[in-house]
């Protein structure tokens, strides 16, 4: 739905008791519904001619629903000259491999030097997605998580690939140290991610409120006190591969949340413990995403090289273990 275009509508008596938000989303596939509910709430919608602003009304057969979408409003967050590593770019996307210690978004603590203060920089064709100018992170990394990151470019494209990401379409293939030696080659860990009970900064599977969530792993190569996973996730729940992994008892190397930095102390190799610390993140990396291009309907994978302190460890591991 273009920018100032309004619409009308006339509820069918199929239709009738629909949520308004419901409603509208329906006919306007381009919008999502909590783009309508925001749209709605900021009284770009009447009923019957007459103004609400409320998403879950109830609508009747033969109420006439119009919506206008309003001109997209330049963003807030501050565009700065970042570098950017891209692996690929047309006009509906962008593949970045970023790096660690890159927050995506703005935040608390963190309010610039972001992923989207770099990405509103280099891009000059961004469409007004959620009816401001900026770009549509459908996915996320951690701050100290290196690799692969997909991001829409406009809104026909953020929608198409947020139904994806919602119905499990898109491969998410990931690279991690572990601490340990899984008994087992492979593995799923299929336990909820949520808020942790006492520790508010973290996650755990021990959550009153946990979301489902599915971790397929399989070791590519032991090292005795480290092993090299490939690690699959089916769900994106916040910080799923370190939580369960660590349920499981093989924290990510490095991970200062969830255990990756405490049993350093068990490793005899003196050696492999000084390479722990020059390690500048955990040792996780998005390695390789999969997902069907919105514009031409074509399956296209992408990967990010394994960072250059990931890669060092793994050398000395395999000369000396």
């Amino acid at each position: 739905m273009m920018p100032g275009v309004r619409k009308q509508f006339t509820v069918s008596d199929k239709e009738h008791d629909f949520r308004l938000d419901v409603f509208v989303s329906l006919k306007t596939p381009s919008i999502s519904r909590s783009q309508v509910k925001r749209m709605v709430e900021e009284g770009d919608a009447t009923v019957n001619h007459i103004p609400v602003s409320k998403a879950g009304l109830r609508l009747k057969g033969g109420d006439i629903v119009e919506i206008t979408a309003r001109p997209s409003q330049p963003s807030q967050i501050t565009p700065q000259n970042i570098s950017l590593n891209i692996i690929h770019e047309d006009h509906d996307i962008l593949v970045i491999n970023k790096a660690a210690g890159m927050v995506i978004h703005p935040a608390p603590g963190h309010y610039d030097g972001t992923l989207v203060n770099a990405i509103l920089h280099h891009c000059d064709d961004l469409s007004g997605i959620g009816g401001v100018i900026r770009p549509g992170i459908v996915h996320r990394l951690d701050k100290d998580t290196s690799g692969v990151l997909l991001v829409a470019k406009n809104d026909k494209t953020h929608l198409h690939l947020a139904r994806q990401f919602k119905e499990h379409e898109v491969k998410k293939i990931y690279q991690a140290l572990i601490l340990g030696e899984p008994r087992e080659d492979k593995g799923s860990i299929s336990s909820p991610v949520g808020r942790h009970p006492e520790d508010r900064k973290k996650m755990s599977t021990k959550s009153r409120r946990g979301r489902d969530a599915l971790t397929h792993w399989q070791v590519i190569k032991r090292y005795g006190d480290v092993s090299l996973l490939r690690v699959e996730i089916m769900t994106g729940r916040t910080h799923q591969i370190r939580v369960h992994l660590a349920s499981e008892g093989y924290p990510v190397v490095g991970d200062r949340l969830y255990g990756g930095r405490g049993r350093f102390k068990s490793i005899r190799d003196t050696s492999l413990r000084a390479c722990f610390t020059r390690l500048t993140a955990h040792a996780l990396h998005a390695w390789r995403i999969g997902f069907v291009h919105p514009r031409n309907g074509q399956r296209m994978e992408f990967e990010a090289p394994l960072p250059s302190d990931m890669i060092a460890l793994i050398r000395y591991l395999e000369s000396h273990c």
